[in-house]
């Protein structure tokens, strides 16, 4: 039986935030291994670290949805300053991470420049990473856009919401170690700062390995934003993370056509490209199909007619010899 979120503020609404927020608190103690195939920064931590990391945002949360209640905003508000929220919600899991850490340096600022590309992503995908979720744990499902997501938003499944938390949590557990990699800036600093903290995944305890981990993320991140990004959002789909037997990913089907003008050129290039291959792609395999049939028709036939030739003169040579 599927049981649905609250659609208005209320007692009810806080028991469900109250619950979810305690039942993801649990899942952090499992596994936090990345499964997939895609990267996350997070995986240069071990499962410990992640853990900590986890729960340092978790708490965050809960006193960013304290700060929305108190300050009375409405999701007017919320829709308006979600970017800045989330730069925020970024900055002070940071800041509360290193203080556990107990880490003596200068402050680490959170890094909004067009110059990287997970930067830009968490711009473009602002609204998905955070604004529906805020709205859904602070004002009740009937405040999401209905047009949104492919449910009636009076019936917003409560799986859907502890979805969108956990993909909440692993974005911005990604954008902390993004952001303490810029600023240690080499990786020499990094390791030195994993190592020393007790925070590196073992199999990233060389500088080598470090490296090509790095490099790897850098050309993931230029990938998806010119290649992966344009795709989904032409498939009107967004990619999320969850925590179910280690980290996953899977796609929901949401509205993205607001998202389809915003598109730069190259952007829109890739989607043209994606068109003419769904146009020519299934007529090229049509036409291989025919050609290849004919030529094994071709190559059956002279096979055979050869065959019979060889037979021919074989037995006309026998047929020679005993006269």
């Amino acid at each position: 039986m599927v049981e649905y979120w609250p659609n208005k503020q209320g007692i009810q609404l806080n028991n469900e935030v109250a619950r979810l927020f305690l039942t993801t608190k649990q899942k952090f103690s499992h596994n936090l291994v990345n499964t997939t195939n895609t990267q996350l920064y997070t995986d240069i931590l071990d499962n410990s670290s992640r853990h900590k990391l986890f729960s340092t945002i978790l708490v965050q949360l809960e006193l960013l949805i304290l700060d929305i209640i108190e300050l009375d905003l409405s999701t007017n508000h919320i829709k308006l300053l979600n970017y800045k929220i989330l730069c925020d919600l970024n900055q002070k899991s940071l800041n509360s991470f290193i203080k556990m850490l107990r880490f003596k340096n200068n402050p680490i600022k959170f890094i909004d420049q067009p110059e990287y590309f997970y930067s830009r992503r968490l711009l473009s995908e602002h609204r998905l990473i955070l604004e529906h979720l805020l709205i859904y744990l602070t004002f009740g499902s009937s405040y999401v856009t209905c047009q949104s997501f492919i449910f009636n938003n009076q019936k917003t499944p409560k799986k859907h919401v502890a979805i969108l938390l956990e993909n909440l949590i692993i974005h911005v557990s990604n954008s902390v170690i993004f952001m303490l990699f810029e600023s240690l800036k080499s990786l020499s600093n990094i390791l030195d700062f994993l190592i020393h903290h007790q925070l590196c995944n073992p199999i990233f305890t060389s500088t080598r390995s470090l490296a090509l981990f790095r490099n790897s993320l850098i050309w993931q991140n230029i990938t998806y934003f010119y290649i992966t990004q344009p795709r989904i959002i032409y498939n009107g789909r967004y990619q999320i993370w969850l925590i179910n037997s280690g980290i996953q990913t899977k796609y929901i089907h949401i509205s993205r056509l607001n998202d389809l003008p915003k598109l730069s050129t190259l952007k829109l290039l890739s989607i043209f490209l994606i068109e003419i291959q769904d146009l020519l792609l299934p007529k090229i395999e049509n036409f291989l199909l025919i050609l290849s049939r004919i030529l094994l028709y071709i190559l059956i036939h002279i096979l055979g007619n050869s065959a019979i030739f060889i037979i021919r003169i074989i037995t006309s040579n026998l047929y020679g010899i005993k006269k």
